[in-house]
């Protein structure tokens, strides 16, 4: 077990002060929880940030691999046909370039909302014959889904150099 030092002790970021509309706290939060994912992958060396830290074999790089794809097909329709193997990056892909396609699709995903004022609505989708969730119901999903995989991010990397907290 990794001993926790003065420089990876916890470091807190509390919740967002957000707006007081449902979709500017929605979307407040859930750019706390991408920040986060990303801050927790970001500056793990090769090879722990890959490494199996249970045995289903859930590792850092995978998780935001994972939700990378999960953002895609959420806000921008993107079809993924074997969700099981996104959570893995790909060999050749170094930790830069995971966290930098993370980063393009969530600007990718925010630009998308930036046009919705209806929550009620459908997410816009590049090919309107595929059926799309409400703007509502894709927010508070990628809230959970982001959330769920951070905690999963938070102990798998206290597990790898002990640093804790968003």
């Amino acid at each position: 077990m990794p001993t926790v030092s003065r420089r990876n002790r916890r470091r807190d970021t509390p919740p967002p002060r957000t707006g007081s509309s449902e979709i500017e706290t929605l979307r407040g939060f859930l750019d706390y929880l991408r920040t986060s994912i990303a801050a927790k992958v970001d500056g793990v060396p090769e090879p722990q940030v890959r490494k199996a830290g249970v045995p289903s074999g859930t590792n850092l790089l995978g998780l935001l691999n994972h939700l990378t794809f999960v953002e895609r097909s959420t806000f921008l329709g993107d079809e993924v046909t074997d969700w099981q193997a996104t959570f893995q990056a790909a060999p050749a892909d170094s930790v830069a370039d995971v966290v930098a396609r993370y980063r393009k699709t969530v600007e990718r995903a925010n630009d998308v909302l930036d046009g919705c004022t209806d929550l009620g609505a459908p997410v816009p989708r590049p090919r309107p014959e595929r059926p799309a969730p409400s703007i509502r119901w894709a927010l508070t999903h990628m809230i959970e889904e982001t959330g769920r995989h951070a905690g999963h991010a938070d102990i798998l990397r206290e597990l790898i150099d002990g640093a804790t907290g968003r």
